[in-house]
């Protein structure tokens, strides 16, 4: 059970971390746009409820259960996709939101990540006898993959769809697919970055703030200075928990996207560096049960939901590092925010309840139990 305690401890501290840092970083806006510091805490409250919920139900759902929602959750992201081009609502020039009731919004492209995880991981385990052939390896995984990227795209969010294409790249490399795929996929993807990069200009200045953040201080790069800021002012231990000046001088975004420069500068480089090593030990737990199942299923959903986890961080905290450009994804468990907290606790959850599988295999059996069993049988 070790894995599983590992999941389920890393997932629990950041979430009371991310609870914490949302409190600190969100009071300023919420008083601005409710008139109360607290609103936006609250709703966090809230989503980490119903987060905690979905995580706790899927730990104890079987892996036929999961097999058994991969086809109508698929078919439903896909639909909500569509609609949101249709009806969508727009935030930050991205129309990748669905209004539910007041305040509240729905994002289809996060559940998306969730339904090609399960979908992926269901196709690649019924064709396991026929996966040494391309056509049933690529066929129709990554179709359905590059439809996710088109219609995420056509939303406006690039961040999203360069989660997405790792994941693809996730379920064909643990299903046998060879290097040189990777090398054409990689040329590919790179190609799409770029084209979709000059494509919009808010892109280029993204690109302009990353490498020249002074040049554009009073615009796009005024971000990257104030995160730089954040994370230098905050030394080995921090200014303290709630201190952040720069939430107060106008760090955009700062229980988003950037809350992690939050988490610099109040918590100093000894609680960023312990956001790091949370996040590496649920990407260790994962890769460890990928690597350790006789399962298909297990192996892709697995390695999946480990490319989304990792490849979202990086983007996060790329970001606020000045080490990428701006992509604006949320911090996984941290960032304020229900339609990436949910998916991402369910699918931690999901990650627990193959540990428990794993743990509970008769192959799995103690070393001692096997040797007494082995006496007393002479």
């Amino acid at each position: 059970m070790a894995t599983y305690y590992l999941l389920l401890g890393s997932t629990i501290l950041l979430l009371v971390l991310g609870l914490a840092m949302v409190l600190s970083a969100s009071t300023i806006v919420s008083y601005n746009e409710t008139g109360s510091a607290y609103t936006l805490w609250f709703r966090q409250v809230m989503f980490a409820v119903a987060g905690l919920v979905a995580m706790f139900m899927a730990s104890r759902m079987s892996i036929s259960t999961y097999r058994k929602l991969a086809y109508p959750l698929l078919i439903f992201s896909i639909l909500a996709l569509l609609f949101v081009l249709i009806k969508g609502h727009a935030v930050a020039g991205q129309k990748n939101w669905i209004v539910l009731y007041g305040p509240f919004r729905f994002q289809p492209s996060e559940f998306a990540k969730l339904a090609f995880v399960l979908w992926a991981g269901d196709l690649m385990s019924r064709k396991q006898q026929l996966i040494h052939q391309w056509k049933h390896l690529l066929i129709p995984v990554v179709p359905v993959g590059v439809l996710m990227v088109l219609l995420v795209l056509a939303e406006g969010d690039f961040g999203t769809a360069m989660i997405i294409i790792p994941m693809i790249g996730a379920v064909l490399l643990v299903n046998g697919a060879p290097m040189r795929l990777f090398a054409v996929g990689t040329a590919a993807a790179l190609t799409l970055v770029a084209f979709q990069s000059l494509l919009k200009g808010y892109r280029v200045d993204r690109y302009t703030a990353w490498l020249h953040p002074e040049q554009v201080a009073a615009t796009t790069g005024f971000q990257v200075l104030h995160a730089r800021s954040a994370m230098g002012s905050g030394g080995w231990f921090g200014m303290g928990l709630g201190a952040s000046r720069e939430k107060w001088v106008g760090l955009p975004e700062a229980h988003t996207d950037f809350i992690y420069a939050v988490v610099g500068e109040e918590l100093g480089l000894f609680g960023s560096l312990l956001v790091i090593g949370l996040f590496a030990t649920i990407v260790i737990a994962g890769l460890r049960m990928a690597r350790r199942t006789t399962d298909p299923f297990v192996r892709t959903a697995s390695a999946a939901a480990v490319a989304w986890i990792f490849t979202q961080v990086f983007l996060n905290l790329g970001a606020v590092l000045q080490i990428i450009p701006i992509t604006g994804v949320p911090l996984p468990l941290v960032s304020y925010g229900g339609s990436s907290l949910v998916p991402t606790l369910f699918v931690l959850g999901m990650l627990m309840s193959f540990a428990r599988a794993e743990a509970r295999r008769p192959d799995r059996e103690r070393p001692a139990a096997r040797a007494s069993a082995r006496a007393s049988a002479r």
